[in-house]
């Protein structure tokens, strides 16, 4: 049975008051760096995506290098990473379309974002929230796991009715927080097999809720 907004709310709140300083884990140092690095991240961790963005972004750190670039030189320096192959294909089109639309600079707006190719839903979200500080809520395979494990939504929401609920149950200024925590909270703690939430009674705990 699908949570009332207000216990939805309370669980979510604990969840973030279990992870206080969640940071993003992908690292970045500009819009276009975050871009490429949570279009990455598909199917992929971000551990691995660290590991590969160095070099990607040493031998192409502009829109501009990158859209020179063949797709078969980029895929050498993610050819670690999952679906590397689409991967290189979408990056490279997607640094031209920056500089064919949007004058080499990242896009603020979802509907923008989601122009640009291997740029879904959530990593517009992602790079709305955590590039430009634009309320969003990114949902990705934690995100979705946690909520139906906590029966904030119900077991068969698409992403976006995950999304949608969790905007509806917090405020814009806590959409953030609650996507870093839980991310740590599903990569820690609210596994896919063998969760170990039930260590935490304050998830369930609903008597003064």
């Amino acid at each position: 049975m699908v949570l009332s907004k207000k216990r939805a709310r309370y669980v979510i709140e604990e969840i973030i008051a279990l992870f206080p300083d969640a940071k993003p884990s992908l690292d970045f140092r500009n819009h276009f760096e975050l871009l490429v690095a949570v279009m990455l991240s598909a199917q992929t961790t971000d551990a691995a995506v660290n590991k590969a963005t160095p070099d990607l972004f040493l031998a192409y750190p502009t829109p501009e290098a990158m859209a020179a670039a063949s797709e078969e030189d980029i895929a050498k320096h993610i050819s670690r990473l999952g679906l590397y192959r689409n991967k290189a294909k979408f990056l490279k089109k997607c640094a031209q379309q920056l500089l064919d639309d949007f004058n080499g600079q990242v896009p603020q707006t979802r509907e923008e974002l989601e122009t640009l190719a291997g740029v879904g839903r959530k990593t517009a979200n992602v790079v709305m929230s955590v590039g430009f500080g634009i309320p969003a809520f990114a949902v990705d395979t934690h995100v979705e796991r946690i909520c139906k494990h906590h029966d904030i939504v119900k077991k068969s929401a698409s992403p976006l009715e995950v999304e949608k609920r969790v905007m509806d149950v917090l405020p814009p200024e806590r959409w953030l927080a609650a996507h870093q925590a839980m991310i740590y909270f599903g990569r820690t703690i609210c596994h896919p097999k063998n969760p170990e939430c039930e260590h935490y009674p304050q998830l369930y705990n609903f008597d003064h809720v």
